[in-house]
């Protein structure tokens, strides 16, 4: 985990479009580092090596340790700009954290009890309304991702964001209480099933063919 979360970062000092572009012609992607107090400071990553991290999701919800050449800084993963159209990363934004501040990052929900859930059992699905939350913590506090129980979710229930269990020193951000993020309903039948179920009703039964022998 400690290589997971550590990335290396080169200072860089020539900005604008042309020398963004001469980096990405080298391998390595433009980025900005700010945050607790300090001057923004200019930096560069290995575009190869931030597509490894990026595969990991704890990556995007952890304190990282950043090298600037050789002095480490304690970061989040702020922000990233990808290409609208190629597979590749433009920009990356890391963000500087105090021990003694409070951070807003977000975070994933992991849903736990899906396949036990009387909602399942019954019959029908569940649908998922969001995938990660908002939330202010000092980093001390800072969740790799907060599980949502649904194993008890029946058929017609919903979870609200107000309903989370939250870890301790965890707070939602910005939030309507009200959102849902979780709701269980009957299951969805196809438009073939549809028709296969008006024709027999139509017909009483469906009469089958001879069958070769």
């Amino acid at each position: 985990m400690s290589d997971l979360l550590e990335i290396k970062a080169q200072p860089r000092t020539d900005m604008g479009k042309g020398a963004s572009r001469r980096l990405r012609r080298e391998g390595l992607m433009p980025g900005i580092l700010y945050g607790a107090h300090k001057d923004p400071e200019m930096v560069s990553v290995v575009h190869t090596d931030l597509l490894q991290h990026l595969e990991y999701e704890a990556f995007y919800s952890s304190i990282l340790n950043l090298k600037v050449d050789d002095l480490s800084v304690q970061v989040i993963l702020k922000d990233l700009q990808r290409h609208p159209a190629k597979p590749f990363l433009l920009h990356v934004d890391f963000q500087r954290v105090s021990a003694t501040e409070k951070l807003r990052t977000r975070v994933p929900l992991h849903f736990m009890g899906e396949e036990t859930a009387p909602a399942v059992k019954d019959g029908g699905a569940i649908s998922h309304y969001l995938t990660d939350v908002e939330i202010s913590c000092l980093p001390g506090n800072l969740p790799e991702y907060i599980e949502v129980d649904v194993s008890g979710l029946e058929i017609g229930d919903t979870i609200l964001l107000s309903g989370l269990v939250l870890p301790e020193g965890v707070e939602l951000v910005g939030a309507d209480n009200d959102l849902p993020v979780v709701h269980g309903h009957v299951g969805h039948t196809t438009e073939a099933e549809e028709e296969e179920a008006d024709e027999v009703g139509e017909e009483g039964g469906i009469e089958e063919g001879p069958t070769e022998e």
